[in-house]
Order: structure tokens, then C-alpha cells, then sequence
């Protein structure tokens, strides 16, 4: 088992991976030679098992010599049974209790997950169910609990404070202009926003200005979604005068970089949001690459990106046509409570994404 081999570096001290490719090389390794016990080895019996958080800094000939293996994240189901089956059970024995002084039901389980955890793995959910069983052991022994202790789901704040996450995304889309993405990162899967607003020229020339320390591949779909946006103004009913004016682009939490293609179809989605006056739907998500053309082209990460999606507590994702055989990959669970809308060009993505034209009317005219 070699652990973490995306870490691998090399430096003046040395170059393991130039090693690891001999040794992870079954046409080469039957002779490997060891140069530190100065021994010829037959390493093609050894099944070598490399984990790696994202494949990107994996040297690429190292690479080349492995069969990747993409493990995904977990659903909340899965997650509870997880914790009910093994995560909570060690940490009742590492906090000096007994099975029978503490117990946690499911749906305190759940809060702890949605509102505490929102991750693709469980390493954090059993950090916070050792925070519970702790806290409960240090009560118990000051006399302050008397056991069994039953956690519901309204003791959680009791032991866990305030929720750190929650669910943002009818707030952040309730005006024209910002559209949720999905992503996918090295802890697996993640819901993104994209916002998007403009200003008068003042005589400098259009411009495009991009923030949130993005990639240079995502820099180049955001200059994409303008330019398809503005060639096909009259399609999508916006006036030319707005087309003209200079746009920012700006993708929350800036601390965290942000690179790849699929975040296409969202910055076209959120500029012709703004410039309509359509907000975009609050229950959807999607993902996608955008040519200048309007083409819609297929991503990566298709069940990550919907574990997010369903995480975050969104019920339709919207994905690029040529990646409807990734759905099967999707759990059956998750796939019976999402809706999935396929688009092979823009005009589809729009279709399923912003609220309809009557319906903003509407609301202007009550307002």
C-alpha cells in the first residue's frame, strides 16, 4: 500500500517517482534492484495499491503505469449507516463510555451531517461525533448527565453550537444575475456560485473583469459565455445597449482556486440572467462546457457533482447530453429524488434554468 503517492515530490535529496516507475512496471520490476541493500528483487508477484486525493499532481509517466480506480463520495443515507455501524461506536469507546450510557438516533445523526459535516467523506463526521461522546463523558463525570443519554436532534446545538453550514442557495439566487454551479474538488464534489453584473462603460471600452482566483481554463470559459451572449443578443431578447457595457464575473470564497471547463454553461447562465432579468431557478444546478457556438459539451465528475447537488438540498441538476450514461452511476437513491434535464446547446440549459418571462413580469407588476 503506498499512501498519499500524489505527494510524492523531488528535490535534491531525490526523486522517488523515477523509482516507482521501474517498480510499478510489470514488463520491469521482475528484476528491480535495490540499490540501498545493493539485492536484485522480483517485485511482478506484488499487487502495489497507490491512494491519492486527486490525480492532477501525480507525475504523469507515473500515472501512466496505474489503473485508476475513482472512488466517490458517500450519501447521506450511507453516511448515517456509516456512523450508526462503526463511526459512532469506536468513539463511545475512545470517550471512556459504554454502549448503553449514550446513544444518537438517526436523525441527530442527519443534522450532524447537513449541518455540521457537508463533505464527501465521513473524517469529519466522526470528529464531531467524538465531539458529542466527549462532551458527554466530561458531564457525565461532573455529575451534570445522568446516563443513558439520548442525543436528539435538538441536543445537537446543545453539544455541537451553532450549524456551521446551511442552505444558502435560494437566498444567493433570488435576484437576476447569479447561477450554482457544480464542481468537482480533492474532497470530492461541491456546489459553486457564479455572479455576474455590469456597468456603464464611462467612455473605456467594454470590459471583462474575473475574480475569485480563478484558473486560466475557467478565465477562458467566462470570455467564452460573453462572447456567445453578445453574438446571439436578438436570440435571447437582451438589448443591445446592456450587451455593451463592462461585465464582472465573480465566484465566491476566493480563497479556494478554482480551474476546468464544466463551469461554462453556469456563467453563460448567470450573465443572461442579469441581463433578462430572469433570476435563475432556486431548486437547480449545472454543469457543462460552453462553445462559441452554444454547444454544450460534456464535463467530468457526473456523480460527484450530483452527490453535491443533492447534498445542498438542490432537485434538478442540469448535465450536457453526451453524458447521460454517467447517470447510471449515480445511486438509486439519489437519482429517485433528483430530476435530470439533458441539454445539448444553450437554449436548452436556459430553458430548464431561469424562471420563466411571465412569471418575472408577474412579479414586477404585484411589486
Amino acid at each position: 500500500m503506498l499512501d498519499e503517492i500524489d505527494k510524492v515530490g523531488s528535490d535534491w535529496r531525490g526523486d522517488p517517482s523515477s523509482a516507482l516507475l521501474e517498480v510499478l512496471d510489470p514488463a520491469q520490476n521482475h528484476t528491480f534492484r535495490d540499490h540501498y541493500l545493493e539485492v536484485d528483487l522480483d517485485l511482478s508477484e506484488v499487487l502495489f495499491i497507490p491512494t491519492a486525493n486527486v490525480s492532477e499532481t501525480i507525475p504523469a509517466p507515473l500515472l501512466d503505469r496505474m489503473e485508476l480506480i475513482r472512488l466517490d463520495g458517500y450519501t447521506e443515507e450511507e453516511k448515517v449507516a456509516i456512523a450508526r455501524g462503526h463511526l459512532l461506536k469506536r468513539q463511545v469507546k475512545q470517550a471512556g463510555l459504554k454502549p448503553e450510557e449514550v446513544t444518537v438516533d438517526e436523525a441527530a445523526l442527519m443534522k450532524v451531517i447537513t449541518d455540521h459535516t457537508r463533505e464527501a467523506g465521513v473524517r469529519n463526521l466522526e470528529r464531531e461525533l467524538g465531539k458529542i461522546t466527549r462532551k458527554v463523558a466530561t458531564k457525565v463525570a461532573k455529575g451534570e448527565l445522568t446516563p443513558p443519554v439520548a442525543i436528539t436532534p435538538d441536543r445537537v446545538r446543545e453539544f455541537l453550537g451553532k450549524p456551521k453550514f446551511d442552505n444558502e442557495v435560494a437566498a444567493r439566487t433570488a435576484v437576476p444575475g447569479v447561477a450554482t454551479g457544480l464542481a468537482v474538488t480533492g474532497t470530492g464534489g461541491d456546489v459553486l456560485f457564479v455572479e455576474a453584473t455590469a456597468t456603464d462603460t464611462n467612455g473605456q471600452g467594454s470590459t471583462l473583469t474575473l475574480t475569485g482566483q480563478l484558473g486560466d481554463v475557467m478565465k477562458e470559459s467566462a470570455q467564452i459565455a460573453l462572447s456567445y451572449v453578445r453574438s446571439h443578443a436578438d436570440e435571447l431578447k437582451i438589448n443591445h445597449d446592456s450587451i455593451n457595457k463592462s461585465f464582472h464575473i465573480h465566484v465566491p470564497e476566493g480563497a479556494v482556486p478554482k480551474d476546468g471547463p464544466s463551469a461554462g454553461v453556469t456563467m453563460t447562465t448567470a450573465i443572461v440572467s442579469l441581463l433578462t432579468g430572469r433570476p435563475v431557478r432556486n431548486t437547480v444546478g449545472m454543469t457543462g462546457e460552453v462553445t462559441l457556438q452554444g454547444l454544450v459539451l460534456p464535463i467530468g465528475g457526473v456523480k460527484q457533482k450530483v452527490l453535491a447537488a443533492h447534498r445542498m438540498g438542490l432537485t434538478e441538476v442540469i448535465l450536457p447530453k453526451r453524458n447521460e450514461k454517467d447517470i447510471d452511476d449515480v445511486p438509486q437513491s439519489v437519482r429517485d429524488a433528483m430530476t435530470f434535464h439533458l441539454a445539448s446547446r444553450v437554449d436548452d440549459v436556459l430553458k430548464h434554468a431561469l424562471e420563466p418571462a411571465s412569471t418575472v413580469k408577474s412579479k414586477t407588476e404585484a411589486a
